[in-house]
């Protein structure tokens, strides 16, 4: 189960589900979202209600920079809501799974030469001099 748990929180792993995540899942209700209720608040401020009915015309070409700013702002909404609740929580996961408890200490420094002896040893290897032992 470790080895699996392992599995899931590396890199590809994770890169791949925020990518299906952002196509299936964000695409979706955060177009709704853009359409719905952002579009409307900047029309607000802006005065124009529909941004894809922004369009110039040159030699019969038509450019419909309206449509494309309604997907930037989706593209803009989609990156924060997979950073904020897919990128974030899965770092600080993976930044949990990484701190071990540190294990029992085995060794202790002599306070006289400061080289590492046993943890219960009474006398320094190395200086001769006395340490006390653990408690």
């Amino acid at each position: 189960m470790k080895d699996f748990k392992q599995f899931l929180l590396r890199g590809n792993v994770v890169d791949l589900a925020v990518g299906i995540v952002i196509g299936a899942a964000f695409g979706a209700v955060v177009t709704a979202l853009v359409a719905d209720l952002i579009t409307p608040i900047i029309a607000a401020i802006i005065g124009k209600p529909d941004f894809s009915a922004l369009t110039f015309t040159i030699h019969k070409s038509t450019f419909k920079y309206g449509d494309f700013i309604n997907v930037v702002i989706a593209f803009v909404a989609i990156a924060v809501a997979i950073f904020f609740f897919v990128v974030k929580p899965v770092n600080a996961m993976t930044q949990r799974a990484r701190k071990e408890p540190p294990a029992d200490p085995t060794t202790k420094k002599c306070r006289e030469c400061l080289s590492e002896i046993p943890i219960e040893a009474r006398r320094c290897a190395f200086c001769t001099s006395e340490v006390a032992p653990a408690a």
